[in-house]
């Protein structure tokens, strides 16, 4: 299906993310917001020009003359200023979604843009033209009062406006002039039976405003990290803590769908799920931070969401769940929307859901055991359950799986699967022996030291000279990178050193890393894709473990500069600079935290 043409899509990192812990909208740096889904992550959009700037629906709202733009967050927040720059004045546009307020209150999913002009006087635009579920259900627009109504079969939205407006049945309009220290303020509420229509005069935007900002300051400042690049980590922190869906204490891997992962291409897929690895990485940084209260949530999530499977071969949890933990998340596409910048198909639910992935346990564990260590010992209901995991490791770690990178190219013996096993068996045992928890030591003992034989045997080409990506063969994957960082070997080991040497030689460019070279280890699926940025992020705390700190800060440093213009990263990022796939990622922040942290404790 044809879409607009290129230049009516911004960059996507030409974007500013903000969001009330259950849903998040994009905000470009034209004012346009281009991606918003009520009443959480994983609604149908109301809001999706990033993905069709025909179809999707968008609302725009920016000076009506030449102007040059730029973003920043209002300081230790999440609320998002976009500022215009034009011959006759200044202005700006104050983006926020309300986080405080009784329950009631938080499910009006308020969206807050307040507009000033602060410098001169200035001529404004907007048009509000929401497309419900996806562009596909239809909409109707009516004026009550002082307020539009938008009515779809699932949803009803209300826009409240200190500036008269146009409506024309579906979409609305206003234009409207603002002189030095004049304001207005546009506000979008999902009403029901519940939550009634309600005006958001300039007062309350004002009071929403300095409440949202004391919000955020406040989370913000249990943060105990006092190292280089507190602005960069802060920001991620602050990016990751939106990812979070506060009813249930999930994590989104991100908070968009199909973002390419190659202009074009085919690679683009559904992130707004609970990965069981995202999600147990982002713990890990988080804690890392001193934000014990994100860990215990998400401890929370899975003690009363997550149900496990029982003992099969397919494992006891899935690799994802939904927000709310339930565990159908069926693919398929929406055909009429073109894809960003014409990027088919535009996915909705993800098919990886069914996969097996063995690395997942590992990756919970480390962060049940981390939790128990920095934040409060796990409950004996929660000591059963790693038990019941364990076990289950102990029985099935020897079997191909899917891997980490959810190949669609078949099972095979993933090295970093093998690995996460072992971690999860040597983190159980830790916790058993400080804390004398009761655990059949023996029987994982045995297993423990059976995986780390066969890494050690069946994992290493000598013709390679590293440890490679599955059993017997001699294909290199960053994912080996986590072999230090999970204290599986030395960072000096001269096995994992030559390991490094390779790793650098074939998957690293001018810092940024390749998962892996789908060429010679195809996955499944047509067409390239950009260096992975947690693989990146990885490679710098390798270096800094192994030794080569200044290596690794030049890394970092030039990582830096592919964040955008907020801080933010995707998933990617293409041969020119440019960000691909879903954005913001929570892999990508999650690991730059802890490669800040590890680095500038290295640089003393």
């Amino acid at each position: 299906m044809g879409g607009a043409s290129d230049d009516h899509y911004l960059p996507i990192a030409e974007h500013g993310l903000i969001g009330n812990l259950r849903s998040v909208a994009l905000v470009g740096t034209n004012g346009t917001i281009d991606w918003y889904c009520c009443p959480a992550f994983d609604a149908p959009s109301v809001f999706a020009a990033i993905l069709d700037a025909d179809q999707g629906g968008s609302f725009e709202l920016a000076v009506d003359a030449p102007a040059r733009t730029k973003q920043f967050y209002f300081p230790d927040t999440n609320v998002l200023i976009t500022r215009f720059f034009s011959e006759d004045g200044v202005g700006e546009i104050q983006d926020f979604m309300p986080v405080t307020g009784p329950p009631r209150e938080t499910d009006r999913h308020r969206l807050i843009r307040r507009v000033l002009c602060v410098r001169g006087s200035l001529p404004f635009r907007a048009r509000v033209a929401p497309r419900f579920g996806y562009g596909a259900h239809p909409h109707t627009a009516r004026l009550v009062n002082d307020m539009t109504i938008f009515e779809s079969a699932g949803l009803s939205l209300a826009l409240t406006a200190t500036v008269p407006v146009e409506c024309d049945g579906q979409d609305v309009r206003a234009a409207f002039k603002l002189v030095e220290g004049e304001s207005a303020v546009f506000a979008l509420d999902r009403v029901d039976t519940d939550v009634p229509p309600r005006g958001c005069p300039h007062t309350e935007a004002e009071e929403q405003f300095a409440a949202t900002v004391a919000f955020w300051r406040r989370w913000l400042s249990a943060s105990r990290y006092r190292g280089r690049w507190r602005e960069m980590v802060h920001r991620s922190a602050l990016t990751l803590k939106l990812l979070t869906y506060a009813p249930t204490g999930a994590i989104v891997a991100a908070p968009t769908t199909s973002l390419p992962e190659q202009i074009g291409g085919e690679r683009n897929w559904d992130y707004r799920y609970v990965w069981i690895r995202d999600a147990a990485f982002c713990v890990y940084a988080l804690l890392r931070l001193g934000f014990t209260g994100e860990a215990k949530a998400f401890m929370t999530f899975l003690t009363k969401h997550v149900s496990l499977r029982g003992d099969g071969s397919e494992g006891p949890l899935q690799i994802m769940y939904g927000i709310d933990g339930r565990t159908d998340l069926p693919e398929h596409e929406l055909g009429h929307l073109a894809g960003y910048r014409g990027s088919a198909p535009v996915r909705v639910g993800n098919a990886a859901a069914g996969q097996l992935q063995l690395d997942i346990y590992g990756a919970l564990i480390d962060s049940v055991y981390l939790y128990d260590k920095w934040a409060q010992p796990v409950s004996s209901e929660h000591w059963d359950a790693v038990c019941a995991l364990v076990d289950w490791v102990c029985d099935h770690w020897d079997q191909p799986d899917e891997g980490v990178w959810e190949t669609r190219g078949g099972r095979k013996n993933f090295l970093y699967s093998r690995l996460m096993c072992w971690v999860a068996i040597e983190r159980a045992m830790r916790m058993a022996g400080r804390r004398g928890l009761p655990a059949d030591i023996p029987r994982w003992r045995e297993a423990r030291d059976t995986i780390y034989r066969q890494i050690m045997r069946r994992g290493w080409s000598a013709a390679r000279q590293a440890f490679v990506q599955h059993e017997d063969g001699d294909v290199l994957d960053a994912a080996l990178l986590m072999m230090p960082l999970a204290k599986f070997v030395s960072p000096t080991d001269p096995k994992w050193l030559s390991t490094l040497d390779a790793l650098t030689s074939d998957l690293v460019s001018d810092s940024l890393v390749y998962r892996y070279d789908p060429e010679v280890s195809p996955d499944g699926l047509r067409g390239e894709e950009g260096t992975f940025s947690i693989c990146s992020f990885w490679y710098v705390e390798a270096m800094v473990r192994a030794g080569r700190v200044d290596e690794a800060r030049l890394a970092f440093e030039k990582m830096l500069t592919y964040a955008n213009h907020l801080g933010l990263y995707a998933e990617e990022i293409g041969h020119t600079g440019e960000q691909q796939g879903n954005f913001p990622q929570a892999f990508t922040h999650l690991s730059l935290i802890s490669a800040a942290f590890n680095l500038d404790r290295a640089l003393g």
